[in-house]
């Protein structure tokens, strides 16, 4: 295995590592307005994911920087070709991140429901629109021979794509809705677990329909594995889910995650965007990578650094790791941001 095909399995950690982390954070987003019934189980959901969703979005920037490093070609023909929708998440993320910091920093009613407002919307958009370029992504767009994307805007919109971003949408709901069970206390923690089974059983529908979709398209051999783990692990989050086993609901709704996005970059592999137009047009791990040498120095980087991130995200969440409830929001009414649980 050369140092460019090492690359491609650590870019493809990097994003099975966001999409984990940051799905139950988008999930609790999208509940925070039909699960809670107040402003007290609205700030209980936003403190369970409060200590740590910055962290989470870590992975995402360590992404985008390793492939803008390891694969400048990629992530030029990425960027340039998904500019609408990448700055529709880029934006949506900016204006969540406010509004986590902003929503208490005044008592005002109105004030508040506005920024939760925006974090159930800016929660829900990134959602969908992460499985519609991924979808893209696999399926493949118009490169031409300069690998450049051709196509347009609505290109993108077809069919597939728009079942890649239901899937990631209704999964990152019910990952997020276990998380919320797992971490929660009371009504909202029985409500969770019911809001968990409904959005299961709409992922297992839709998800089951794309990836074997997927498969028939682009798939392979490890590919199929990968599916099969994704079903599996899917289904015992449900059962699991079930029986008020909440752990488990979460290790197995996070295994189907990764498995998920594990089948998306084994089907896309040695690709890493193929060309609809012209196969030979496609970029691949070997024409789209950086020089022997940046790899060689940026595998260095990693090896030193990506320990210590490891270890100071699992400390966080070991420091932050009890059930919460409406009786830990003193006097039922919004003081400081996170820091009362």
């Amino acid at each position: 295995m050369q140092l460019h095909d090492v690359w491609f399995v650590l870019i493809a950690v990097l994003w099975i590592g966001y999409f984990f982390l940051e799905g139950f954070d988008f999930g609790i987003g999208i509940l925070s307005k039909p699960l809670a019934r107040n402003t007290a189980e609205r700030r209980v959901l936003i403190n369970t994911i409060g200590p740590v969703w910055d962290g989470n979005e870590v992975w995402l920037l360590t992404a985008g920087g390793a492939t803008f490093a390891a694969f400048p070609d990629w992530y030029a023909t990425l960027f340039s070709g998904f500019y609408i929708p990448l700055l529709i998440i880029l934006v949506c993320l900016i204006i969540r991140g406010v509004a986590f910091e902003y929503r208490a920093k005044r008592d005002g009613v109105r004030w508040q429901r506005n920024w939760e407002e925006a974090i159930f919307w800016t929660s829900l958009l990134p959602a969908f629109l992460w499985g519609v370029a991924f979808a893209n992504i696999v399926r493949g767009v118009d490169i031409d021979a300069h690998k450049n994307y051709v196509g347009t805007f609505w290109d993108l919109l077809n069919p597939y794509a728009l079942l890649g971003g239901l899937v990631t949408l209704t999964l990152f709901t019910f990952h997020g809705a276990v998380f919320a069970a797992l971490k929660t206390v009371g009504e909202i923690r029985e409500r969770a677990r019911k809001a968990a089974l409904q959005a299961g059983l709409a992922t297992a529908v839709l998800a089951l329909v794309f990836l074997i979709w997927t498969q028939a398209d682009s798939g392979n051999g490890r590919s199929l594995v990968a599916l099969v783990i994704a079903v599996l692990a899917l289904l015992g989050a449900l059962a699991a889910n079930q029986v008020g086993r909440e752990g488990w609901a979460f290790v197995l709704s996070g295994a189907t995650i990764v498995a998920a996005v594990a089948m998306l970059f084994l089907s896309l592999f040695p690709n890493v965007m193929p060309s609809t137009l012209n196969d030979a047009w496609s970029l691949t791990v070997s024409n789209a990578s950086s020089a022997s040498y940046t790899l060689r120095l940026m595998t260095i980087v990693a090896a030193v650094f990506t320990p210590l991130v490891l270890l100071y995200q699992g400390w966080t969440y070991w420091v932050f790791r009890k059930r919460i409830g409406v009786q830990h929001i003193p006097g039922h009414a919004p003081a400081a941001e996170f820091e009362q649980v």
